[in-house]
């Protein structure tokens, strides 16, 4: 039996849409975050690190995203509908499994943790705090996260989904692109239509609901 081992408030909703996607019967363990927002130590039970998600399936414990859904593509898309078959796609489509995580998420982590840090230090060194976490993110995340935005707005304004035909690459650039329009101000018309399309699919929709009944 697969087991997705889900920590509240994080990626591994990815891996619950991509189980509906592929219509998989699965068991969903649920870890809720503790006070400080760590995980629960049940969850460095099932793996070391505590990471989210995992997956469980049969002896393997496998966990990161891409190489979750990588799994679950490869293992289980018996009628081939995520398995991408022109070249061009498939580069495009390891292209953003990996950008999702190793370009795009470090920025908007780094601009979340600058702003949490005044909330975190002494009320003497508040001001001090704000003035050098404003800072980093003017002179250093801001600009380049901006120039992340224009090159998401110029790709998606030429392509429906990132490679190709709807992929597990669409799944995993979901979830920044979704923090990225939670996390910044301003418009950006095709990003919000993209993450929008996406949202409409009837298995991201089965997959929140049931997020949502297990947070609840």
């Amino acid at each position: 039996m697969i087991t997705l081992h889900h920590l509240d408030q994080s990626r591994s909703f990815r891996i619950l849409w991509a189980l509906e996607e592929l219509a998989l019967d699965y068991h969903v363990k649920f870890y809720k975050r503790l006070p400080t927002f760590a995980a629960p130590p049940e969850l460095k039970l099932i793996h070391p690190l505590a990471k989210a998600p995992v997956l469980t399936d049969a002896d393997q414990t496998i966990a990161e995203s891409a190489v979750i859904l990588q799994y679950l593509q490869e293992t289980y898309d018996q009628q081939q509908q995520f398995n991408l078959q022109n070249k061009k796609d498939q580069q495009q489509y390891r292209y953003w499994m990996h950008y999702a995580e190793g370009s795009l998420m470090p920025l908007l982590v780094m601009q979340l943790v600058m702003s949490n840090v005044p909330k975190h230090v002494p009320w003497l060194v508040k001001p001090v705090a704000k003035k050098i976490t404003s800072g980093v993110k003017a002179g250093f995340i801001q600009p380049r996260l901006k120039d992340h935005i224009n090159y998401l707005e110029d790709y998606l304004a030429k392509h429906e989904y990132v490679a190709g035909a709807f992929s597990f690459a669409d799944i995993q650039m979901g979830f920044p692109l979704e923090a990225l329009q939670s996390r910044t101000s301003g418009s950006y018309p095709y990003i919000a239509a993209y993450v929008k399309r996406l949202a409409e699919r009837p298995a991201y929709q089965r997959a929140k609901f049931k997020e949502q009944n297990l947070a609840s």
